[in-house]
């Protein structure tokens, strides 16, 4: 049980660090994070597998600005579901941070480039501590897990009927993929895509996002500003 525990709260907090964090905060700028949530967040983004700030916010912004062209790296357009699921991380390359992010090229995210490495090392053998089950399921599992979650956003929730229309938007909601991401929203894709300037992305009744639950509370406790809705 403590490992369970242990690999739940790890998801968890590694998917808020990824949606509210990297996501709605720096790559769309829709809430201003203290910067005491925003380096505890990117924390657990990191141990989450989800990479640097700086290279998740310009690789983001790219399939914003080329969405479905053959610009956008991670289209499904390009090469199918494998291509917008894994291939693209290694083959595409990684979008230009001068050019995505020139906000974000600081010292105070570059340098996450350099603590990406231990970060990471401590994420994968960290487990050991809870015995072989803790090294098993705390690691590999679990961060490949996360980078499922993650990549099914650019796979699943660009494919379907509207995906094979030329000059149609190819997002979409993908409601059983929130048991997948722990229900933080990152699965109402199609909202995102209509409405990128918001922090919202579950947006009707049953379109449950306690990421955004999580940022109203954080205002609240005014440790989040300039919230977009």
């Amino acid at each position: 049980w403590r490992v369970a525990a242990a690999a739940f709260a790890l998801t968890w907090l590694g998917g808020m660090g990824t949606t509210i964090c990297y996501h709605r905060s720096l790559a769309h700028r829709a809430v201003k994070l203290h910067p005491v949530v925003r380096t505890l967040l990117t924390f657990f983004a990191v141990l989450n597998g989800s990479g640097t700030p700086t290279g998740w916010t310009s690789n983001h912004r790219l399939h914003h600005a080329k969405s479905d062209t053959v610009e956008d790296v991670s289209s499904p357009r390009i090469g199918g579901f494998w291509w917008a699921h894994l291939r693209w991380i290694w083959q595409a390359g990684p979008a230009s941070v001068k050019v995505y992010c020139p906000d974000l090229d600081k010292p105070a995210y570059r340098i996450w480039n350099h603590l990406q490495a231990p970060i990471m090392v401590l994420s994968y053998l960290g487990g050991l501590a809870f015995g072989w089950e803790g090294f098993f399921w705390l690691g590999s599992i679990r961060l490949v897990f996360a980078l499922h979650g993650q990549c099914f956003v650019n796979s699943v929730c660009h494919m379907g009927a509207q995906a094979v229309e030329p000059g149609r938007d190819s997002s979409r909601n993908v409601p059983w993929l929130a048991l997948w991401h722990l229900m933080q929203g990152e699965n109402w894709h199609g909202n995102h895509h209509a409405q990128p300037w918001s922090a919202r992305l579950g947006l009707g009744p049953l379109q449950v996002d306690t990421g955004w639950w999580a940022i109203v509370m954080m205002e609240k406790l005014r440790l989040a500003r300039d919230v977009k809705r």
